[in-house]
């Protein structure tokens, strides 16, 4: 059984508690517009292209020899691409290869009390490598955590309880007209497996990214806010929108939306309004 990654990050600072690798799994069934990680959302390979790196020398077609047949992903062009306008995303990986990248951050994991978290595009929709790695990770003694947007079946959800200590989990707006506008797919399912989530007495930590245009009105905050109150769970982290996905886009094919990233004031504020939860 193989997973399909796009991406790890060692040293991972935003992803969990303590000093983390972060193990980002391909394939989302969500399109949110600001998405910063939009090579992800394909669950298949792809190859990457940056049109605005080119300069036409066509190396890259000289030396593929698919010529206009399907593209293998051998990734011999874009050794030979001299302005790294290409690029392969997407890489398989077994359950020992991947644990063993993983165990190489053990000491890590062990003086800042992190651990692995399991990210995407949507980890859960490759449930079961999920559950695989994820069970040779806690027999290794690995703290594990899962950084999903709940828009899955809650079996899933009941076939990784066992073997996560962490759930980051998004809450982008309650509106689901809005929900649906932004992300293509409505918040029903998500809004439902979060309450069930909260009764199953696991670490639950929500983050809201906060997008100017989308979900930042008082009227939207206040409503997650409701919506949270009487809830098990950990904490909320505020995440201010960024637009460092704007040149992925370009790589991956899909329309970049630019978004308004709220102020420090604006943050703080909101901040503020979650305390009491």
């Amino acid at each position: 059984m193989k997973g399909l990654i796009f991406d790890i990050q060692r040293s991972s600072f935003v992803d969990g508690e303590g000093v983390r690798t972060a193990v980002f799994f391909k394939g989302c069934n969500l399109k949110c517009r600001w998405c910063h990680n939009p090579e992800g959302i394909s669950p298949k390979k792809q190859m990457l292209f940056y049109k605005s790196k080119c300069k036409g020398c066509e190396k890259c077609k000289q030396i593929c020899a698919q010529e206009e047949k399907q593209c293998t992903f051998c990734g011999e062009c874009t050794i030979m691409c001299p302005y790294e306008a290409r690029e392969v995303c997407g890489k398989e990986y077994d359950v020992s290869q991947l644990l063993n990248i993983i165990l190489k951050d053990c000491p890590i994991y062990e003086k800042s009390g992190g651990g692995v978290t399991f990210s995407g595009g949507e980890c859960m929709l490759q449930i079961d490598f999920l559950v695989e790695i994820l069970k040779a990770c806690k027999e290794q003694g690995i703290n594990t955590a899962i950084d999903t947007a709940g828009n899955v079946p809650f079996s899933y959800f009941e076939r990784v309880l066992p073997y996560v200590d962490t759930f980051l989990y998004d809450i982008k707006c309650i509106n689901s007209e809005l929900h649906k506008e932004y992300t293509g797919s409505t918040n029903h399912r998500i809004l439902s497996n979060f309450v069930k989530l909260c009764k199953k007495s696991k670490k639950v930590v929500v983050r809201v990214p906060v997008i100017g245009g989308f979900n930042d009105t008082k009227e939207e905050i206040s409503q997650i806010l409701q919506f949270l109150k009487g809830k098990n769970i950990e904490k909320v982290e505020i995440l201010r929108y960024h637009n460092m996905g704007a040149h992925k886009c370009e790589g991956a094919g899909v329309p970049f939306y630019e978004f308004v990233s709220p102020n420090e004031n604006e943050i703080n504020e909101i901040k503020e309004m979650f305390k009491e939860i």
